[in-house]
């Protein structure tokens, strides 16, 4: 399964990850009109600074998921086919369960929407936005090596 793997020592903060991350799930994925939208749109990836190095925060979609067993609604699962934990809005109730027990911190509250928000490697796109558009190369996609 391929797996988003971050190059720490080519990151250098500059946040266009996010940028990326927030348009490709726009509504009109306009950088021009997105502003204008409400809610405006979230990333999905958060960049923070632990250690002094930058590092963007994304799901790193668990096999043995603790937002998929906390889930009250049903809303998280496990894609078993793609390797992904996903999130359907639908049926998301705004509980916050998930984000308390990821223990990675990233799962984010949406107030404007009343769901939860995490990386969903971006179904829709050839790559990830945040992956496509990393300016130094930080972010890749990879086949996850199996560790026997």
């Amino acid at each position: 399964m391929k797996e988003i793997f971050v190059r720490l020592d080519r990151c250098v903060g500059c946040r266009q990850c996010e940028i990326s991350c927030a348009l490709v799930h726009s509504g009109s994925r306009d950088i021009h009109k997105a502003v204008w939208e409400r809610p405006l749109p979230r990333q999905r990836v958060r960049v923070t600074r632990e250690r002094g190095e930058y590092y963007p925060l994304r799901c790193f979609h668990c096999e043995d998921a603790p937002c998929v067993e906390a889930c009250i609604s049903g809303a998280m699962r496990l894609d078993e086919d793609v390797g992904t934990v996903v999130n359907d809005h639908e049926r998301c109730v705004g509980c916050w369960m998930c984000v308390m027990v990821c223990p990675y911190g990233s799962i984010q509250t949406h107030e404007g929407q009343k769901v939860a928000l995490k990386c969903d490697r971006c179904p829709d796109e050839e790559e990830p936005a945040c992956v496509r558009d990393c300016p130094t190369g930080a972010l890749l996609v990879k086949e996850r090596a199996l560790v026997v």
